[in-house]
């Protein structure tokens, strides 16, 4: 057995991991954003932009798709337009990032946190079932990480409680269930390009639908009321009176960059599908570690980071998930971490307002949050099979030391 690198023996990593900047940049992308730079339209119903919204939408199977400054407002978006307010309840996943619970607040409505499954860490139906009251307006499930919330069986249950479903996909752009793009199950789907996401502008977001007037009122709420197409100055017709309109318009710069990265998904994606097949492969003969299981009926699942737990009671007495962890990263494996720490529910932002949300359940989660995840960055699985060699013999080398 070799001695482990965090007791003084030589490191898996002889030499330091050097990951490419995330994320990938081309020659001829910087040429257009010159070009756009020097039309000087860089903004409001530009070409760019509905080319690139429409485009994105019919990817993942939609009809529509409206492009916005960010993937926390496309929550808000789709909320205000499917009438969601003050006096209801939106159902969301305990374990997500802070916006996809925060946009019911921007709302005035409540969210209400449910616990998520132990395999795929996303929201768990039954837990989103036995949530449900007369004041559950809408739901929003979260296809998180590596991993798809089982869609089928969340919209079967809103549609028997005429519960209104907003997908949160902002970590599975390109992903499919069943050969169907992800955000066109529900009523909305909702995706982030912030810098760290699959395909990202830096910011930016979309809204993408199959409903006419959804897609309308998503568009006049992000765009201060003007129509799809509109020219500033000439919005011929009044939006609805209950759509109190933002202004949350990205720009033509962002529409490039992204509408480069859609061009190459399908190669990225077939790329990262290669390396995580590998990582669940061999992860998973480990004794202790186990992967993140894709969803359900994914057939192209995505990677935003990639999910490897350990079993605590499959550890040595005293040594815990945080020991693992420190262990491999001894090994040279950079860019493993913990991930956000703590339940949704108990970030900051939450704390502001302690008594605008409510917990139904969260037990699964945390015992993953708290004592099991590990995450590995979506380079690890962008990159050579040679270094997800090297990183699965980090978890064997230090699971061989720390394993019962």
């Amino acid at each position: 057995m070799s001695k482990l690198a965090i007791d003084g023996g030589s490191k898996v990593f002889a030499e330091p991991v050097k990951f490419d900047v995330w994320p990938p940049v081309y020659p001829e992308v910087a040429g257009k954003l010159v070009e756009v730079y020097m039309s000087h339209k860089w903004s409001f119903y530009g070409a760019n932009e509905l080319k690139f919204a429409e485009d994105f939408a019919k990817y993942h199977g939609a009809k529509y798709g409206t492009f916005m400054v960010n993937g926390t407002v496309t929550l808000e978006a789709s909320l205000k337009a499917l009438g969601v307010g003050p006096g209801d309840e939106v159902i969301v996943p305990s374990w997500t990032w802070m916006a996809t619970g925060m946009a019911p607040l921007y709302v005035g409505a409540t969210p209400v946190f449910v616990d998520g499954e132990a395999d795929t860490f996303c929201m768990d139906p039954a837990a989103f079932e036995a949530a449900i009251t007369p004041r559950t307006k809408a739901v929003i499930p979260v296809h998180l990480f590596g991993s798809m919330a089982d869609i089928e069986k969340i919209v079967a249950i809103a549609k028997k409680h005429d519960i209104k479903v907003v997908e949160d996909c902002a970590h599975a752009h390109g992903g499919m269930w069943n050969g169907k793009g992800l955000g066109s199950f529900g009523d909305i789907g909702s995706f982030s390009f912030q810098q760290s996401k699959i395909m990202t502008g830096g910011e930016g977001g979309e809204c993408i639908t199959d409903n006419e007037d959804l897609f309308d009122r998503i568009g006049r709420f992000s765009h201060i009321g003007y129509q799809l197409g509109a020219r500033r100055g000439q919005a011929a017709v009044l939006p609805p009176m209950d759509l109190d309109c933002r202004n949350y318009r990205a720009t033509e710069f962002q529409a490039v960059i992204l509408a480069d990265q859609l061009a190459r998904l399908d190669a990225d994606s077939d790329r990262r599908a290669a390396n995580a097949d590998y990582l669940h492969t061999e992860l998973n003969k480990i004794p202790g570690i186990a992967t993140q299981k894709p969803g359900r009926c994914a057939t192209r699942q995505q990677y935003y980071v990639f999910g490897i737990t350990v079993d605590p009671a499959m550890l040595k007495a005293g040594k815990t998930r945080d020991d693992v962890l420190a262990a491999v990263n001894a090994e040279g494996a950079i860019e493993v971490f913990a991930g956000w720490g703590q339940p949704t529910f108990k970030q900051r932002l939450f704390q502001v307002s302690p008594d605008r949300y409510r917990v139904e359940s969260s037990k699964v989660v945390e015992d993953i949050i708290y004592n099991k995840i590990m995450l590995a960055d979506i380079r690890w699985v962008d990159g050579e099979r040679s270094m997800c060699e090297k990183l699965v013999e980090c978890f064997r080398k230090v699971m061989q030391e720390y394993g019962k």
